[in-house]
């Protein structure tokens, strides 16, 4: 997913254009400032088609971060899940990432937004492994960053706004320099947040262990699923501030995200986590995972939004 993959049409502001006229000005708000609200969504390929995971979770959050930053979006859910089914299905995609995006665009000319109009676009593009080839069933290397993520009460973490991902950014450049995969920030307190755009996981003991929300890590989507699914699965599960030495003598670690899916982490800091290779706990709750998200198992949760039913239906 490193480079973009250019697909045939983009959705802006209700209707349906070209990939290479989705552009905005040089002096829109959101390219002065970072004022943008985004989300990170995936279809996935599946017996009865295109299916987009928590389509309207993903959504829901993305016009909650924009009530945060006070940005009044004149499309309600039911229009935007409408809006990306068609998307997918005008590109002819069976499997894509698609991002959901929240502009402020021309006209206010200093920090103070309000001057600039809002302006929504829907594209999407086929995406592939995140973190590589291989590394859902391998594993990856990373290191606690020395970067930290920022404190409750100055930005809110919680808001999927571009500006919050310049940490991110430095997170994860840090990381390929001195040659891991990814990077693991700590908070202001010392206890591990999250990755560069991942939630973590710790498995000890056989009990799976994940930050609490604090305001320095996203809720993510993935994250809240994770937890669902290991608690179904009959398995212990703790919310709870934990400090960086217990990646480093956990049994396993794994990051979840929209892009990462569930990935197994083999060694923190050059310190081999477990065996150094996927765990049974991990295993366990991938394979349910991307069984239920590419429709090999039943989804009781209501998770998928199946494209061309969707269509067909006109109705939720």
């Amino acid at each position: 997913m490193a480079r973009l993959t250019e697909t045939d049409w983009i959705w802006r502001d209700g209707e349906f254009i070209r990939w290479r006229d989705a552009t905005v000005h040089v002096l829109s708000h959101s390219m002065q400032f970072g004022s943008s609200v985004f989300e990170g969504i995936r279809c996935y390929s599946t017996p009865r088609g295109p299916a987009i995971f928590r389509l309207e979770d993903h959504l829901q959050r993305m016009l909650d971060s924009c009530k945060i930053y006070r940005m009044d979006v004149k499309y309600t859910l039911d229009e935007l899940v409408a809006a990306c089914c068609e998307l997918v299905e005008r590109n002819s995609l069976d499997s894509c990432y698609l991002r959901p995006m929240v502009l402020r665009g021309y006209g206010a000319s200093g920090m103070v937004p309000f001057d600039s109009p809002i302006e929504v676009y829907l594209p999407c593009w086929p995406g592939g492994a995140y973190l590589g080839e291989g590394a859902l069933e391998n594993g990856v290397d990373a290191c606690v960053t020395s970067w930290q993520r920022v404190a409750p009460n100055t930005i809110p973490a919680m808001a999927k706004v571009a500006g919050n991902y310049l940490g991110s950014q430095l997170v994860k450049m840090e990381a390929l320099r001195n040659g891991f995969a990814e990077g693991i920030a700590l908070n202001v307190d010392g206890m591990i947040s999250e990755g560069s755009g991942q939630n973590v996981f710790i498995v000890k003991n056989g009990t799976v262990c994940t930050p609490t929300i604090n305001g320095t890590l996203l809720h993510g989507v993935t994250r809240f699923s994770i937890l669902q699914l290991a608690r179904d699965l009959g398995l212990p599960v703790v919310e709870a501030e934990m400090p960086r030495e217990m990646l480093y003598t956990a049994d396993e670690v794994f990051l979840t995200g929209t892009a990462s899916e569930v990935t197994p982490v083999r060694s923190v800091d050059k310190i081999t986590i477990g065996s150094g290779r996927r765990g049974p706990i991990t295993t366990q709750i991938q394979q349910r995972f991307l069984d239920l998200v590419k429709g090999v198992d039943d989804d009781p949760y209501g998770w998928l939004t199946y494209v061309r039913a969707e269509r067909m239906s006109g109705t939720r």
